[in-house]
């Protein structure tokens, strides 16, 4: 009995635990699907934040791509079946060309104290269209895009800016619907008018100070070109321009202050003027190290992708959006490998500012990388894949100019070198003999004017070949630079030195002199010539005679003087040691 009574006990306990069970079970189930419930509450009600600017849509919204592009907004909105999806946190969505975009979120009830816009920070977006329900139940749009002029659009902005109007009792419901020929990957975020006024200005700085570089490097560019009669110049000026034009596409300012009329100009605008952009550029850097006189192949192929890019944005002008990337990307590709190609070329074979034009590319070459992967949707919109071209630009534009400026001056410098030729001997630098005639004359002038005595001398080189058979051609041929080395050397700033031959040379030393002061030249270039050279043998050294005269006492004319001289030189017995000769007055 007291087992019976212990067992009826327990089975009344059991089922009331059985029964407590169940009300545990039944209670966690249903605190799960409130949480899940209120989570997904949650991420379909936006937030506004004024102090937490700019909120970003995330995941807070759904979306649904039509393949079709047949439903309004009434029929999204009403149509059950459906397949909405969260929206991606990084604002990449899987639409393709021709297909539509349908977005829808809440905003929830709040004071109408401040004006909100939904931004989407993209310039080059088709078209973007909010829809809102009136009183009457019916779908009010807000448009903007490129297919419409900017002027028609409700805030006229860079990139589209659509009004977020508040309900201060009940949930606001929004459709918003976008349309792009190359897909969609840009982020939607929230602004109030009051963040979008000073986010605007300090943009409007950044942009205001790159287009006034931009207009200085076009009018650098026009004057260098007249003025130098250099077409490098003018590539810079037109390079500069379609850089300007083609970051005014990029950040929306061509559309919205350029062309805000022309939805059709501003739709192609972008890879129109990025073509010509890039064959300017290519052409550029080609002119600026000079390939045409340096490799003819190189320069044919730079010619006919310049060509190639013309004749791409006659297509790019009348073709529909869709197929546009897919005939630019292999242009926007092969342009810049291009440059870098020849810039490296260039480099490699000694070029002084090949490295440089190498340098400045490079980061131009990975902005556009990026650009490409930007629109090719591998990464999404951000404040890096937007404004790393207009760094890079802003970088490379300068460069080039540096370069152009040290490439102007280096062929001012060789122009002048090229026109000296006729009055330098171009292996040692010195005059010549026509200009040591020149400033003979000169000397003779001045000393007799003054009533003093100047000095000339002729210098032969003697023991050339006897270098030649204990040395080499080499040492042979170096040993008249030595000399030449010797005698600027002793030379003051105001003395000549000339080369007026292979084997002689020739100085003229200013006076006054004496005739006591005017012996000890010829011996010291003697000296100084006798003495050991650097990078030969010790015994490999010059060995000179000089002949010398004071003007005007030993000659009255340059003419004179030179005949006298050369006959005295020419007079020496080769089996004679002595190296000095002085002229005896003339008569």
């Amino acid at each position: 009995m007291a087992f019976s009574g212990v067992s009826v006990h327990f089975a009344n306990n059991s089922a009331g635990i059985r029964s407590s069970f169940r009300l545990l079970c039944c209670a966690t189930l249903a605190l799960l699907l409130a949480c899940a419930s209120l989570a997904a509450h949650s991420r379909t009600v936006l937030e506004f934040d004024i102090d937490k600017q700019p909120v970003a849509l995330a995941d807070w919204g759904d979306y649904w791509v039509d393949q079709q592009v047949k439903l309004d907004a009434a029929q999204v909105a009403n149509q059950g079946g459906l397949a909405w999806q969260a929206t991606p946190m990084r604002g990449i969505y899987p639409v393709l060309p021709g297909q539509a975009l349908w977005i829808r979120f809440t905003v929830p009830p709040a004071p109408d104290s401040e004006r909100w816009l939904m931004e989407i920070p993209y310039p080059a977006l088709d078209r973007a269209s909010l829809y809102s329900l009136d009183i009457a139940g019916q779908w009010i749009e807000q448009r903007s895009g490129d297919l419409t002029p900017v002027n028609q659009w409700p805030t006229p902005h860079r990139h589209p800016l659509l009004v977020v109007n508040y309900n201060a009792e009940h949930p606001t419901h929004y459709l918003l619907r976008i349309e792009n020929a190359q897909g969609f990957s840009a982020p939607i975020r929230f602004v109030s008018s009051g963040y979008v006024l000073r986010n605007e200005q300090q943009v409007s700085l950044f942009l205001g100070v790159y287009f006034g570089l931009a207009l200085l490097g076009c009018a650098i560019g026009l004057v260098g070109g007249f003025w130098l009669r250099d077409r490098a110049y003018f590539y810079y000026a037109a390079c500069s321009v379609l850089i300007g034009l083609t970051q005014a596409a990029i950040t929306g300012v061509g559309g919205l202050h350029l062309w805000p009329n022309s939805p059709d100009w501003t739709d192609r605008s972008l890879t129109v003027l990025g073509t010509w952009m890039l064959a300017a550029l290519l052409l550029l850097n080609a002119t600026m190290v000079s390939l045409v006189q340096r490799s003819r192949v190189l320069n044919t192929l730079v010619w006919a992708t310049v060509l190639a890019g013309v004749a791409l944005s006659v297509a790019l002008g009348v073709t529909d959006s869709a197929i546009r990337i897919p005939l630019v990307v292999p242009y926007l590709i092969l342009a810049p490998l291009l440059m870098l190609l020849v810039n490296l070329w260039a480099w490699r074979r000694g070029d002084r500012f090949g490295g440089w034009l190498l340098l400045s590319a490079a980061p131009f070459a990975l902005s556009l990388a990026l650009a490409i992967a930007r629109y090719l949707q591998w990464l999404p919109l951000s404040f890096v894949t937007e404004q790393v071209a207009l760094a890079s630009m802003a970088l490379q534009m300068p460069t080039m100019l540096v370069v152009l400026v040290l490439r102007s001056q280096h062929r001012r410098e060789n122009r002048r070198r090229i026109r000296g030729l006729d009055r330098v001997d171009p292996s040692t630098g010195l005059i010549n003999e026509q200009v040591f005639a020149e400033r003979m004359t000169r000397m003779i002038a001045r000393s007799g004017r003054l009533k003093h005595q100047g000095a000339v001398l002729m210098i032969d080189l003697v023991n050339t070949e006897q270098i030649q058979r204990d040395f080499g051609r080499r040492a042979a041929a170096e040993l008249p630079l030595r000399v030449a080395e010797r005698l600027l050397s002793t030379a003051r700033e105001i003395d000549s030195a000339a080369r007026l031959s292979e084997q002689r040379f020739g100085m003229l030393v200013e006076g006054p002199f004496s005739a006591e002061e005017a012996a000890t030249l010829g011996p010291r270039i003697v000296a100084r010539c006798l003495m050991p050279y650097k990078g030969l043998p010790e015994d490999c050294v010059a060995q000179v005679r000089v002949a010398y005269a004071l003007v005007p006492r030993q000659g009255p004319t340059a003419e004179i003087v030179m005949e006298r001289l050369e006959r005295r030189l020419t007079g020496i017995p080769p089996e004679s040691k002595r190296a000095v000769y002085m002229l005896p007055d003339y008569k």
